[in-house]
C-alpha cells in the first residue's frame, strides 16, 4: 500500500456505470407490486363514495382516510403512502375500473 503525501495527486478513478434514481413512475410500480391492497381499498373507497351520489372525488382525500384507517386499526411499523403516488393511483384506478373514467381530476403528465 502506498502512503500519499501531501502534495501528491490522488489517482481519480473513472466508472463507467452510472447509477440513476428511480423515476416517480418506478417507485409507483414497485410500491403497487408490494401493495396490491392498497388499490383494492383505494377502489372500495371510490365507489363507496361515487355510489354517495358524488360525480367527482379528490385521491388526496382518500390517501388521507386510508392513513387514519391504518392508524386506528393497526400497531407497529407507520404504513407509508407516500403523496408522489396519488396521481398514479387515481389514473390507474380511472383507466382499470369501469364506472370511474374521469372520476379523478388529474394535471397533465410531464
Amino acid at each position: 500500500m502506498s502512503t500519499l503525501y501531501m502534495f501528491d495527486q490522488p489517482r481519480t478513478v473513472k466508472h463507467s456505470l452510472t447509477v440513476r434514481p428511480l423515476t416517480i413512475a418506478q417507485r409507483f410500480d414497485a410500491f403497487h407490486d408490494a401493495n396490491p391492497h392498497v388499490f383494492t381499498r383505494l377502489r372500495e373507497l371510490a365507489f363507496d363514495w361515487k355510489g354517495a351520489g358524488h360525480d367527482r372525488c379528490s385521491m388526496d382525500m382518500l390517501f388521507h382516510l386510508l392513513r387514519w384507517e391504518h392508524g386506528i386499526k393497526t400497531t407497529g411499523d407507520t404504513f407509508k403512502l407516500n403523496n408522489d403516488f396519488t396521481a398514479h393511483y387515481a389514473r390507474k384506478l380511472m383507466a382499470h375500473e369501469a364506472g370511474l373514467e374521469g372520476f379523478f381530476e388529474t394535471r397533465e403528465s410531464i
